[in-house]
């Protein structure tokens, strides 16, 4: 492997790959002005909420939705240095944001886009965090994820916990950290999938009992003392940079951080430092230069070097977009319907809502009444596809009667914001206490695609039975993404009901095609969409006759 080596105090960036595909006339310094960054969110970041208990009713034998008490989250690790991602630590809920995040799914549901590893290596209090955040600043997109190395230390024994209060455990070792869990966690951000990152403290040197809930996102950053140590962790990663500060400078930082911050004495940390941090930099992190791709010298100061890595993330980004909407509309055409199909009975009083809502001149007050009567009867349809027993009670007269019981006692319904919304109140009146999850999807107006801005779903969510509900479905390009949603989230694909009072056939056969135990519950079907993918003949923009956001007829 080729090495451009450079005088340290003249060259902003040290290239230690030839192949790695980065372009720039390092003849002509470049400059980079801290005022052409905008800011974006760190991460996708979770905010549980503290609710108190509530018992569950026993009223009723169905759907019945126990919660469980919860405790705030603020950050990875305990710290007094706010970062990036906590600074839209805001929300009351428990809530996931993405900010934006376009499909990463196929027309099969299946991944298409792979999310872009960085890893950043170096020395203790070297910079790596701060290069990590100069590169989010910098590459001016809403969805990333950073995770750090130091979130995964290892549980410590009695023995071992008393000898790192006497700064003499070595945390700088390999084997103090859960390799095994970290590689499980990155693997799982690569296939988009939600994970459980741990949370560490650094004054107490144990693992909190909370964790950081994460999700996939379209770049995964990955920094730590020993990020290219682990053979498995290396050929995950798409880029590897190291991040290389002069030692007097490191000691400093260390000395400020641990004292100021961790509550630590003067003595201790150059005892830790002189025993464990600088021969474990010497035996792991130094020799683990050589797999670097880029040597950033200065860390978060070299702006040059940090403009070189994002400029060649962006081109990755752009080789790997699609668009998945145009597929959709065009897939499957002339199919047969699929059994996972369930379209309520048309009868007489369907036939007479339906009237209603799809007539353009209905007013806006009776379009929401007669929609609300509409969801009501298609929502109880849905329920009634759930698994029920024979079930025997004793009536007042002292009667037996021998009835149905809904084998499915824990259901939780989703809506796709904003339509979807307008269902949770029908939902809510048919199964009592049940819980209510929110994942909100919009399209971009430049791209025509779906995109994904923030989740609020309960923790658990997997242990539920889910009625995802969405007003009409044409494409069946959002409904894809809730699902894939739900999915990452370990929801089994066959505990899902997609409920909707409108669909298009091609929306339903896409989604049939991608998830075929999916069951698709809905009042009607209409056989085409337009070129701006509303459904023909349609009941026209439900979330704008509903909300009474239509644009006037002057606009």
């Amino acid at each position: 492997m080729n090495k451009i080596f450079q005088d340290m105090e003249q060259s902003s960036v040290i290239f230690a790959n030839a192949d790695t595909e980065l372009a720039l006339d390092l003849s002509e310094q470049v400059f980079v002005d801290d005022d052409d960054y905008s800011r974006a969110p760190a991460s996708p970041t979770t905010v549980p909420n503290v609710r108190p208990y509530r018992p569950p009713s026993t009223g009723s034998n169905i759907l019945k939705s126990p919660r469980a008490r919860r405790v705030r989250t603020a950050s990875m690790s305990q710290s007094n240095k706010r970062t990036t991602a906590e600074s839209i630590l805001h929300a009351d809920r428990r809530t996931i944001y993405t900010a934006g995040r376009p499909p990463w799914y196929n027309c099969t549901g299946g991944q298409e886009v792979e999310p872009f590893l960085i890893g950043i290596g170096g020395a203790s209090a070297s910079g790596k965090t701060t290069v990590a955040t100069k590169i989010i600043e910098s590459l001016n997109i809403p969805w990333v994820t950073i995770v750090s190395m130091d979130s995964f230390y290892k549980v410590l024994n009695e023995k071992q916990h008393q000898a790192a209060m006497r700064n003499e455990y070595n945390f700088d070792h390999p084997d103090a950290f859960d390799i095994e869990l970290l590689i499980t966690v990155l693997q799982r951000l690569k296939e988009g999938k939600k994970v459980e990152v741990p949370i560490y403290n650094y004054v107490t040197h144990s693992r909190e009992n909370r964790t950081k809930t994460m999700y996939g996102a379209n770049v995964i950053i990955f920094e730590g003392i020993l990020a290219f140590y682990n053979a498995d962790v290396l050929k995950m990663l798409d880029m590897k940079v190291f991040v290389d500060t002069d030692a007097d400078i490191r000691l400093a930082r260390r000395l400020r951080r641990d004292i100021v911050q961790r509550g630590r004495d003067l003595e201790g940390v150059l005892k830790q430092y002189m025993t464990h941090v600088k021969p474990a930099y010497q035996s792991y992190i130094a020799p683990s230069m050589a797999h670097a791709d880029i040597i950033v010298p200065r860390g978060g100061e070299n702006l040059v070097a940090i403009s070189l890595i994002v400029q060649h993330v962006h081109k990755q980004l752009q080789l790997r977009g699609f668009k998945v909407r145009e597929k959709l509309a065009v897939a499957h055409i002339g199919q047969p319907l699929p059994d996972s199909l369930y379209v309520l009975k048309d009868t007489p009083q369907v036939q007479g809502l339906h009237t209603f809502i799809r007539n353009k001149d209905t007013p806006r007050d009776e379009f929401i009444f007669y929609s609300k009567r509409l969801m009501r009867l298609v929502i109880e349809f849905a329920l009634s596809l759930m698994p029920y027993s024979e079930h025997s009670v004793d009536t007042p007269q002292g009667f037996s009667y021998t009835g149905r019981k809904c084998d499915v006692e824990k259901v939780c319904g989703v809506s796709i914001l904003r339509a979807g919304e307008t269902m949770e109140q029908a939902v809510c009146d048919v199964c009592k206490d049940i819980r209510i999850g929110k994942i909100l999807i919009q399209t971009n107006q430049q791209t025509d695609e779906p995109e994904l801005y923030y989740l609020r779903l309960p923790k658990d969510i997997k242990d539920y039975r889910v009625v995802l509900m969405d007003a009409t479905v044409a494409t069946g390009a959002a409904a894809i993404m809730a699902i894939r949603v739900l999915l990452d989230h370990d929801v089994p694909e066959r505990a899902i009901s997609l409920v909707s009072l409108l669909m298009a056939e091609i929306g339903v056969h896409s989604i049939a095609y991608a998830f075929p135990e999916v069951k698709i519950v809905t009042s009607a079907l209409d056989p085409e969409i337009n070129e701006k993918f509303y459904v023909l003949p349609g009941i026209g923009n439900f979330g704008d006759r509903y909300f009474g956001t239509e644009p006037a007829e002057d606009e």
